[in-house]
């Protein structure tokens, strides 16, 4: 469970007439009134809450966030009501199909609704939840309230649709299944649970994810039994009006009929003994170690499980001993965290290690057990539970500065008994919590009998790893032993206000491109001592410590000229966390421990993070640095291999005294920091090195010639491709607004509203997605929103196909790919899709900017590209904009003369002697398809890429950034 504290100032003013619902003020109804005698009410918030006669529940809360609203739709139904044998997957595949719209508003006309409003939505599913999100501006509530409620009463879809998108699943199933962690809980939970639905994923069983395709009827059954008002929960928070918002949703949902279906599931029995069970994973870098222990179901009202999650922030979080004992101090491990999430019946709660030697994970394992049997014997000190206390509500407040950060909050707890009150019944168990408590609980729930391990790795087993702790045996033995200021040379971007929340921004405009030659990888090294370790005066555990109670966020992010050390923190703390941070930037400790330890997560990063276990993200990098040979750019950000091995501490102290002046210094501020306390920051970073060389200086991209391909060989059961092409047009360049608004219509990150997705999945099935981008867009597989400070002086147009099921698929959507961006070059947008892309992106663009931290950071990209506020920037640019100019610029900077691909791929030399001999790559459906599709098929099977044969590489992953 990832705890939360909902303690942010609203203000609403409600006044309703002739509804029945709970308005939390001193006045309301018993129910509110019971409410405020808690005492630690931390959902304070002024709110509606309705629940209608055919039960759906409504919550409504008004904020202060101009313009934006979010509308959370969390449904009571997840991997654990899926009991059926043989039908494991469908909670998650019906957040799929609930994409497809109904007869009113059918998939084609509401995603261009959607696009034109500016609409952001998505949706995810969890063991106990299916929530549906959208974000968007409150001009268009009562259209988005009336869409979705057609999609919930009227879901329609064709059989042929069905299967398409079953063959979707199988493919994110497939590309889940790459991830060391997604395979380790699969394992864990198959061992665990004898009969209870917590036996599978989310994602299901695989076997019945593959007889998907043949469970129409079933399908009917599941959406019939479990989409219905009783199950359902509406949250909608923002700047809206409650009594107008709350009628529409009367309007618009009222009508709904209740349905009558009740799942019981089955109660898991008792288990008997600890279990072990170990995972081979071909080509997996180092050894993972799961344990994994029954913790308690849902009760908020008592103490176990606040106390159960207490124990696992204090004993196995990144600021606990264990970590600083194996990860920081003996460097035995490289990774270590914990995974607690929130159940309705009794879960798992899971401690992740990841080492290097096979030797070390019986020693890590036994660490983790003795570390519970600690917590059964000993008393937490009260200091330490009460700055814990401390750190998640204050964390809590730093994480809410949206209404979408509000609403998907109460979404996460809503789904539980669909009561707000919720929250301030946990955490009133929480704050009731004694060292007693603790204690009594550890021994209640982390006993042998409720353990489960699981190895993975390359290994067909794991030596010397039979014999584990006896708990009970450990817990006896316990028992039995009882400066002078200078004027500022660096530039300030002073946006202070009277927010709580403060965000400070120290962005260097240098990076990676800086890295000198045979050491690649001094920046990312640097940035990780500045944030990752010591100062002269504290190491790095008394960092951590110190920045524990106070809640004091602080690290960094590095690309190519940007390097930029981001914090926030609450005002009330704001003193002793900027000593804390300041400290580490101005007098790093350059310790060997800490350097070595942070040496070691670098390398193994890239082998066991970047190579083994993210394709895509590795294709996209790959891609960069092939079109960038011999040039700044050439090498990943982390570095290569080789170098990083070499690389000493005197190099990375060079690096910092050379580059982190105040002439590439560029400070923000946002929030309410105290007047002297600005001052002193000010004063402080005014004794850095004054420098000359205010940015990097980047030469152009080099000149790509013809088409080429790099095939990428390593253990995969998917095949990732990117392809793209270096461009002349940046931020401020006056085309760059035409070219963003033609990368959104061919491929917006993760919308289903763009073409290029339509095509390849959504009229095919055959992947996750596809996007284009005219910008570096890392990490992209993990958020729907592009990070600030990534600003380049040299950008690609790149196209990102999410993971195909084969080689053969992977060539076939390609070739469409190329076919479409061909058509697209040729032909130009029209004016319907022109009109279209352009209310979305003037709709969307305050939604990159929602949240304080994201608005300073685009304003100081405002300022490395010498443009205004981006969201008046891009509108500015767009009311100028035609038809004519988007499809100039179209032919001016896209073209298809000049390619790079890029493919991840378990077989190399079949994808290499597919793309030489142009082979033919027919797609196979597992349902009936259009004519006009199938004709595009046969088109788009024989696309020529006009690859020559000594333009096409294959290399071992081994080789990729050594």
């Amino acid at each position: 469970m990832k705890i939360k504290y909902l303690a942010v100032a609203i203000v609403a003013s409600l006044t309703l007439s002739a509804c029945i619902a709970t308005q939390t003020n001193q006045n309301s109804t018993a129910q509110s009134a019971a409410v405020a005698t808690n005492t630690n009410k931390v959902f304070s918030q002024n709110y509606v809450f309705k629940e209608l006669d055919n039960g759906l529940r409504v919550l409504i809360v008004k904020t202060d966030y101009p313009d934006l609203v979010s509308v959370q739709i969390p449904v009571s139904v997840g991997s654990r009501d899926e009991d059926e044998v043989g039908k494991t997957g469908f909670a998650h595949f019906f957040e799929h199909m609930m994409f497809k719209g109904s007869e009113k508003f059918p998939q084609a006309v509401y995603a261009d609704l959607f696009k034109n409003a500016g609409v952001d939505n998505g949706a995810y599913t969890t063991n106990d939840y299916t929530n549906y999100h959208l974000d968007f501006s409150k001009d268009h509530l009562d259209k988005v309230l009336e869409i979705q409620a057609d999609h919930f009463k009227n879901l329609t879809y064709t059989e042929a649709q069905f299967k398409t998108e079953a063959l979707t699943v199988k493919g994110e199933y497939l590309k889940n299944n790459a991830s060391p962690v997604r395979k380790l809980l699969a394992a864990v939970r198959k061992e665990a649970f004898d009969s209870h639905t917590y036996k599978h994923t989310t994602m299901g069983f695989f076997e019945d994810v593959e007889a998907m395709p043949e469970q129409v009827a079933y399908g009917k059954k599941f959406f019939k039994q479990f989409y219905k008002p009783e199950y359902v929960s509406l949250v909608i928070v923002g700047d809206v009006e409650p009594a107008a918002t709350m009628a529409m949703v009367e309007k618009h949902w009222g009508n709904w009929q209740r349905g009558d279906f009740v799942n019981d599931i089955t109660p898991e029995p008792k288990q008997q003994a600890a279990k072990y069970v170990h995972e081979k994973f071909d080509g997996l870098p180092g050894h993972w170690l799961l344990v994994s222990y029954k913790g308690a179901d849902w009760q908020p009202k008592k103490k176990d499980r606040a106390a159960l999650d207490l124990i696992s922030e204090l004993y196995f979080s990144n600021n606990s001993a264990l970590y600083q004992e194996l990860v920081v101090d003996k460097q035995l491990a490289s990774q270590m965290f914990n995974y607690n999430p929130a159940t309705k019946d009794a879960g798992l709660r899971h401690v992740f290690i990841k080492v290097n030697e096979e030797k070390d994970l019986a020693i890590v394992r036994d660490a983790i057990n003795q570390t519970y049997a600690q917590a059964r014997t000993e008393l937490v000190s009260t200091e330490k539970l009460d700055n814990l206390k401390s750190n998640l509500k204050y964390s809590f407040v730093n994480s809410l500065d949206s209404s979408e950060s509000i609403a998907s909050t109460l979404a996460s707890y809503m789904h539980f008994d669909r009561d707000p009150e919720t929250i301030n019944h946990l955490y009133n168990s929480f704050d009731n919590i004694s060292a007693d408590d603790i204690k009594r609980i550890a021994n209640k729930y982390f006993i042998d009998d409720n353990r489960t391990t699981v190895t993975l790795s390359a290994l067909d087993k794991v030596t010397g790893f039979e014999q584990e702790v006896d708990l009970n045996a450990a817990v006896a033995k316990r028992e039995v032993k009882k400066t002078p200021a200078s004027k500022a040379q660096f530039a300030l971007l002073d946006n202070t206000n009277d927010s709580p929340l403060i965000d400070v921004n120290f962005l260097f405009y240098t990076g990676a491109a800086a890295d000198p030659a045979g050491k690649k990888g001094v920046a990312a090294l640097m940035a990780s001592m500045l944030t990752q370790g010591g100062s002269q005066t504290r190491s790095y555990k008394e960092i951590q410590q110190g920045l524990y109670p106070l809640a004091g966020q602080f690290s960094s992010q590095l690309d190519k000229e940007m390097i930029s050390f981001t914090g926030r923190v609450h005002k009330d703390n704001a003193q002793p966390w900027y000593q804390l941070i300041s400290d580490q930037l101005l007098n790093p400790g350059w310790r060997e421990d800490d350097f070595k330890r942070l040496k070691k997560e670098l390398i193994d990063g890239i082998k066991s993070g970047l190579k083994s276990s993210n394709d895509e993200e590795l294709g996209k990098e790959v891609l960069y640095s092939e079109l960038y040979q011999g040039h700044a750019y050439a090498h990943y950000n982390s570095g290569d291999l080789s170098d990083l091995a070499a690389i000493t501490l005197d190099d990375v102290q060079a690096f910092y005294h050379a580059q982190l002046t105040q002439a590439k210094l560029h400070v923000g501020i946002t929030g309410a920091l105290p007047r002297d306390l600005k001052a002193q920051l000010l004063s402080d970073f005014a004794t850095l090195p004054v420098g000359d060389e205010k940015r990097l200086s980047i030469a152009k991209a080099p000149v790509l010639k013809g088409h080429h391909a790099t095939i990428v060989e390593k253990n995969a059961q998917s095949t990732a491709v990117s392809f793209g092409f270096p461009i002349d047009t940046m931020r401020n360049d006056t085309d760059w607004a035409a070219l963003w608004l033609v990368r959104s219509y061919f491929g917006e990150h993760r919308s289903s509203n763009s073409y290029l997705y339509q095509q390849i999945r959504q009229a095919r099935g055959m992947n996750y997605g596809d996007y284009s981008y005219i910008e570096y867009f890392p990490r992209g597989m993990y958020q729907t929103k592009p990070d600030a400070n990534l600003g380049r002086s040299s950008q690609i147009f790149q196209v990102w196909l999410r993971p195909l099921r084969s080689n053969n698929d992977a060539h076939f959507a390609t070739r469409a790919a190329l076919y479409e961006l061909d058509k697209l070059i040729e032909k130009g947008m029209s004016e319907k899709d022109f009109q279209a892309t352009r209310n979305y992106l003037t709709n969307y663009a305050p939604q990159l900017v929602a949240s304080q931290d994201q608005q300073l950071g685009y304003a100081l990209d405002s300022e490395f590209y010498q443009t205004e506020e981006f969201v008046n920037y891009v509108r500015g640019q767009f009311a100028k904009l035609s038809l004519a100019d988007v499809n100039r610029v179209i032919k001016e900077n896209l073209q298809t003369d000049n390619i790079h691909y890029v493919f991840i791929s378990g077989d190399g030399e079949d994808m290499k002697k597919r793309l030489l001999s142009e082979q033919v790559s027919s797609l196979k459906y597992n349902a009936e398809k259009p004519a006009e599709l199938l004709a595009s098929d046969k088109i788009i099977e024989s696309y020529k890429l006009k690859l020559p044969s000594e333009n096409v590489e294959v290399i071992a992953v081994d080789a990729v950034f050594q």
